[in-house]
């Protein structure tokens, strides 16, 4: 049986376009599997819409509106098939004048790992949702 070790590029020409070729790999690569902020925030902003839309608030209707909105971000998160692992958080707050201060910390690799906060609003209420990926 022969084996055959040498380059992958023979016949690509040029070795401005080996680069160009590497350099298409390695974004292809960091799209598939980088944390997106934008698609992130976009996702989470659609589940909003979606479970709350125009609904003025409702004490009783909290609890299923949380639900709804961390359901939704996560199956569409996982949709995207990357190699991550999320956590997904939701705080619906009436607005009434209160205030309220939330903080987060993470102890990952901030070059494969990522988080977005939302902030939504409507004339009745805010919701925060906070979304964290972390590379598997």
């Amino acid at each position: 049986m022969e084996s055959y070790t040498g380059t992958f590029l023979y016949g690509l020409g040029s070795l401005e376009s080996r680069n160009d070729l590497f350099s298409k790999i390695r974004q292809t690569l960091v799209t598939k599997t980088a944390f997106v902020v934008d698609e992130v925030s976009n996702i989470v902003k659609e589940a909003i819409e979606s479970a709350i839309g125009g609904n003025a608030y409702q004490h009783s209707k909290v609890n299923q509106w949380t639900t709804n909105v961390v359901e939704q971000t996560l199956s569409q998160l996982t949709k995207l098939g990357k190699p991550f692992k999320y956590i997904v958080t939701c705080v619906i707050m009436q607005k009434n004048g209160a205030g309220l201060h939330t903080a987060s910390s993470c102890f990952w690799d901030s070059s494969t790992d990522g988080s977005c906060t939302v902030r939504w609003e409507n004339k009745s209420m805010y919701c925060i949702v906070s979304a964290f990926g972390l590379s598997i």
